[in-house]
């Protein structure tokens, strides 16, 4: 009796298992790998990414502390704020690191070093894949790094997270969690490079009238891919003789949508990193009237929040400092926020007329040197504009006018003035200029206007 082999023999290897070579946790349906190692070589996500982090990490940046409710700077101001990495002049190439841990890992660990009195010398952004976090049993957070002989506490370890879930203790990385997405970008730009590096049409058949042995096939195949094959060649004219024909099967970019697909990865990528599409240079998303709108968007739903975390985790360091407990890490946001000259002016026009704003203020707003004298520090007053200690003469000039009517109307000097709230003034005894000029009154007498000249 003769059984059939219902199964057959198949050599199990470590890629088969693994994806050919990739991590199973890091797959996804696309067929791509997609981590926070290689994200940033798909285009759109590099430039989301730098983009936010040249922004932030180019803002001017300094410290302040409180008093009495008003915002002060705080000086000394300690080297790092201006330097934070000793490795590196300036402050943006270390913000610009610790954004790119944040975007893209979901997490940024910074490393401080103190000397003995407790004060910072130095700050380095490390690796977020050497960093591990756990807590101890008072609930505190212990950092375990590649490197370091023993765990680091908070006081040796800054760390900004950016979606934490509830009940953890790590960030969630947008790499990770959108990995989907994201390799579905990736597949697309691997099918546009291997579609524009084997030709445009050369994906098809050979059909021969006649039978052709396997060397005359392979010598046929190899001719016409040696000479079509690639982008460089795909402009050459193809020959078959013998009855050959060539009947391509790839399907059409623009037929399978390929290019629209490329366009809505761009476009995930954006919502990704809530970043507004025309920011991408994906074309037909905005026009010159929402350009100051989607800007305001950009700065108050995308930058912001950033800037807040690292705010926030950079000030607990002023605490270090005599007299700093008051003390905060403040970037410089207005920048971002500036719209052309003539709707700048125009708002600090009525920064000035309000009385909110002196004119050093908007100079020192629009980088001038301060004016001297203390009349371009001072404030001014709505309609008066007078100083704002002289406020007060626009409101008694008006208390004066109501006595004037009152007395021209009849009633009492003295009476009209208490009821007015004015002080009493002596009168001289002239005459009001109405009654009479005051050229032809005799200062010696200035009764005599009123007596009879005696004959």
């Amino acid at each position: 009796m003769v059984f059939n082999k219902l199964w057959e023999d198949r050599a199990i290897s470590f890629q088969s298992i693994w994806e050919t070579g990739d991590d199973l946790s890091l797959g996804n349906q696309s067929g791509t790998h997609i981590d926070e190692a290689n994200a940033l070589t798909i285009a759109a996500v590099h430039s989301a990414v730098s983009l936010i982090a040249d922004t932030v990490s180019t803002l001017p940046v300094d410290c302040y502390f409180r008093s009495d409710g008003n915002r002060r700077p705080f000086r000394p101001k300690p080297s790092w704020v201006g330097q934070p990495d000793v490795n590196f002049n300036g402050h943006a190439v270390f913000y610009n690191s610790l954004l790119v841990s944040l975007l893209v890992d979901g997490n940024a660990f910074v490393r401080v070093f103190s000397n003995r009195a407790g004060e910072v010398v130095n700050l380095v952004v490390l690796n977020p894949n050497t960093v591990e976090i756990s807590r101890n049993g008072k609930g505190l957070l212990v950092f375990t790094v590649q490197g370091e002989d023993r765990p680091l506490t908070s006081e040796q370890i800054l760390y900004i997270p950016d979606l934490l879930r509830p009940g953890t203790v790590r960030g969630v990385s947008r790499v990770h969690a959108l990995k989907e997405n994201l390799g579905l970008s990736k597949a697309l730009e691997m099918y546009a490079a291997t579609f524009f590096g084997q030709g445009t049409t050369l994906h098809g058949v050979i059909e021969y009238p006649g039978a052709l042995t396997l060397e005359q096939a392979d010598s046929l195949r190899g001719s016409f891919d040696n000479a079509h094959r690639g982008w460089r060649k795909s402009g050459r004219t193809g020959v078959l003789s013998g009855g050959a024909s060539f009947k391509p099967t790839q399907a059409d970019p623009e037929k399978s949508q390929a290019l629209e697909a490329r366009r809505m990865a761009v476009e995930d990528i954006a919502r990704i990193w809530r970043i507004p599409s025309h920011m991408l240079n994906l074309p037909g998303t905005n026009t010159y009237s929402s350009v100051e709108q989607n800007m305001l968007g950009f700065v108050t739903h995308t930058l912001r929040p950033y800037v807040t975390k690292i705010e926030d985790a950079m000030s607990s360091l002023m605490s270090r400092y005599p007299g700093g407990a008051e003390a905060f890490i403040k970037f410089n946001m207005n920048g971002l926020l500036r719209a052309d000259i003539q709707s700048r002016f125009s708002a600090y026009s009525t920064g000035l007329q309000s009385g909110f704003l002196a004119i050093n203020d908007v100079r020192r707003l629009e980088d001038l040197s301060p004016q001297e004298g203390d009349a371009a520090s001072a404030v001014r007053v709505p309609l008066a504009n007078v100083n704002l200690s002289e406020s007060g003469v626009k409101a008694q000039r008006e208390k004066i006018q109501m006595v004037r009517d009152l007395v021209f109307a009849g009633f009492d000097p003295a009476e009209a003035m208490e009821m007015i709230g004015l002080p009493a003034v002596s009168h001289t005894g002239l005459p009001s200029v109405q009654l009479q000029g005051v050229a032809q009154v005799d200062p010696e007498d200035p009764d005599s206007v009123y007596k009879d000249e005696v004959t």
